[in-house]
């Protein structure tokens, strides 16, 4: 990385996301930077019909006006892995920071992130996930309860948005053909080498049952086919045990939330489907 290089690399691969990447770039935008090098910001717009392109080059002039490098590429639909894949491949600083379209930072989280990457050491590096839900009654309280699981809540679960540092993006070559990207990049490490900045960032869940329904079995999916495919890898996870006794207090507490989040759980074991569905 020459001095004028990036310190950190934030790619964003979006796909019909004209409604969100606007947010997730003004908060990219008002992100307090103390660092030497400015970050770069490369969004990956992944074969949109709606226009997300242009509204990714105009929330971008606010990052150029800070003189931060802000390229849109525009790419086939190829999928989220080869988004990512594309940005990488023009990335100029070793850091990465890999970012979905719909999440926005807090203004500490960038520098925060780029800090705790910086060590020889392999890293892979997360923000203090907030779940977030729209105005729909089953994902408001459907998100309470995800938020208190103990892998939500006590692990670095990187969902929608992680960083590696050199080493760490050494542990593998492109994307793979995957489901969860976030879950084969997080079983790349080894517990111990995770960490959380105490920085928050707001990650969304969708709107209505029968979509947490079908992202949830989405995500079972994507979870097993790591485990099935890489079970070098599998040997990383850390799934915090759920007693019941932790249950029944949540339950007694929120019962709406627990009958929600418990349904959704069951209807997604029943109920595995296939195909694409948005990733909350």
């Amino acid at each position: 990385m020459t001095d004028t290089a990036a310190r950190l690399s934030v790619i964003v691969p979006a796909s019909n996301e004209a409604g969100r990447i606007g947010a997730c770039l003004a908060a990219l935008a008002g992100s307090s930077w103390h660092l030497p090098e400015p970050p770069e910001v490369i969004v990956v717009e992944n074969g949109s019909t709606d226009g997300t392109a242009e509204v990714a080059r105009g929330a971008g002039a606010a990052l150029e006006a800070r003189g931060w490098r802000c390229r849109v590429l525009e790419a086939e639909s190829l999928g989220k892995p080869a988004a990512l894949n594309a940005g990488d491949a023009v990335a100029e600083a070793q850091a990465r920071l890999y970012l979905d379209a719909d999440v926005t930072v807090a203004p500490d989280l960038l520098e925060a992130v780029a800090r705790a990457l910086d060590t020889s050491a392999p890293r892979f590096v997360s923000g203090r996930l907030r779940i977030t839900a729209p105005e729909s009654f089953a994902s408001r309280a459907y998100a309470r309860y995800w938020a208190q699981v103990p892998f939500m809540a006590e692990t670095v679960p990187g969902c929608g948005l992680f960083a590696v540092n050199a080493a760490g993006r050494a542990r593998w070559d492109t994307f793979p053909e995957i489901i969860s990207d976030d879950t084969f990049a997080r079983l790349s490490f080894a517990p111990g080498e995770r960490r959380a900045v105490a920085a928050p960032y707001d990650w969304p869940v969708v709107a209505g049952f029968p979509a947490l329904v079908r992202v949830r079995a989405r995500q079972n999916r994507g979870v097993a086919e790591v485990h099935t495919r890489w079970p070098e890898r599998a040997r990383n996870d850390d799934h915090r045990p759920f007693p019941l006794h932790r249950k029944l207090r949540l339950a007694l507490g929120d019962p709406v939330a627990f009958a929600v989040y418990s349904s959704v759980a069951l209807l997604a074991r029943l109920n595995p489907g296939q195909g694409w569905s948005r990733g909350r």
